[in-house]
């Protein structure tokens, strides 16, 4: 069977952690910040654990795993 491939904008987007959860980014602090407060862009600027419905689709995405 041959070798799978990886999609390569999801291992860039995705961590793992150490127990086994997957890691993503906040979308929303690029641009239009004058109207966000100070409190949102730092919530925005933190990681956020990945919803447990999109773990299947990461997962296919990156058969061989994320670092």
């Amino acid at each position: 069977m041959p070798k799978l491939k990886t999609r390569k904008s999801a291992a860039k987007r995705f961590k793992r952690t150490g127990t086994g959860k997957y890691v993503r980014n906040r979308a929303g602090k690029r641009h239009i910040l004058t109207k966000k407060t100070r409190k949102r862009k730092n919530r925005l600027g933190r990681s956020a654990v990945t919803s447990s419905a999109d773990i299947k689709r990461i997962v296919r995405s990156c058969p061989y795993g994320l670092k």
